[in-house]
């Protein structure tokens, strides 16, 4: 158990953590990254051109980043720094209204287990905070019926416009813990990707608890998690809710 006691907020991620959107977001990572490496030369590296990989691309470079973060890590993967910022911008908006059509296409739903822990922990007086890198944080949000369950949101929207750096820079989570007033050290965050629970270990936040949705239980160790789950059920009995 890690326990309820002393715990004064917690802060979700909320692509793969509270919903499925994160395979969404792969989905138009995948299909905008590709077109782009179909484009390459035909002198450029067989590896470098590669179609995109969700399994492993996804979870190693682009997961709980921003859009552009997100694009520089996985080119400089491939050894591919030199697309120019126009190009950049481009492929930005290209992954933005695939991942919208796809979720207007396919809905938004809880994960499961999402809703009765929230309503744990706020019962537990304990405070709430949707935390993502997307600026579609509250639409999502919303789409899923969850917004009433959150105290606050820090989103992508928020990153911009106070330029916080993205994951793994701790920023969006110390902007999040700072408007609910907690610690970080009596401070819940829960994350899916390497690169947000990495964010909570440099945060100083306790417990970091990852959730494997693909990105594995070693490796989400390796970046900070104090503990793993499958899925947010298994985090009630957990916490002793």
């Amino acid at each position: 158990m890690i326990g309820i006691d002393g715990l004064a907020g917690a802060l979700f991620d909320t692509d793969g953590v509270l919903t499925d959107t994160a395979a969404l977001h792969a989905m138009a990572w995948k299909a905008a990254f590709d077109d782009l490496l179909r484009a390459l030369p035909q002198e450029t590296p067989p590896d470098a051109r590669a179609p995109f990989d969700m399994a492993s691309d996804y979870p190693r470079h682009v997961d709980g980043r921003s859009r552009e973060d997100g694009i520089r890590a996985f080119l400089a993967s491939r050894g591919l720094q030199g697309l120019d910022p126009e190009a950049t911008v481009r492929l930005a908006l290209r992954k933005d209204r695939i991942y919208l059509a796809l979720l207007r296409h396919q809905g938004v739903v809880p994960r499961p287990g999402a809703v009765d822990l929230l309503v744990a922990l706020r019962g537990e007086g304990v405070t709430t905070a949707a935390v993502s890198a997307s600026r579609h944080c509250a639409l999502v949000v919303a789409a899923a019926g969850l917004t009433e369950l959150f105290d606050i949101r820090v989103d992508g929207l928020d990153a911009a416009r106070l330029h916080l750096a993205g994951k793994p820079d701790p920023g969006l989570f110390l902007e999040a813990a700072r408007r609910l007033g907690t610690a970080p050290e009596r401070t819940m965050v829960v994350e899916d990707a390497l690169v947000g629970v990495e964010a909570g270990g440099r945060g100083g936040f306790s417990p970091v608890v990852g959730v494997d949705r693909g990105a594995g239980t070693e490796h989400l160790l390796a970046h900070g998690a104090d503990v793993v789950v499958d899925g947010l059920d298994e985090l009630l009995p957990l916490l002793g809710l």
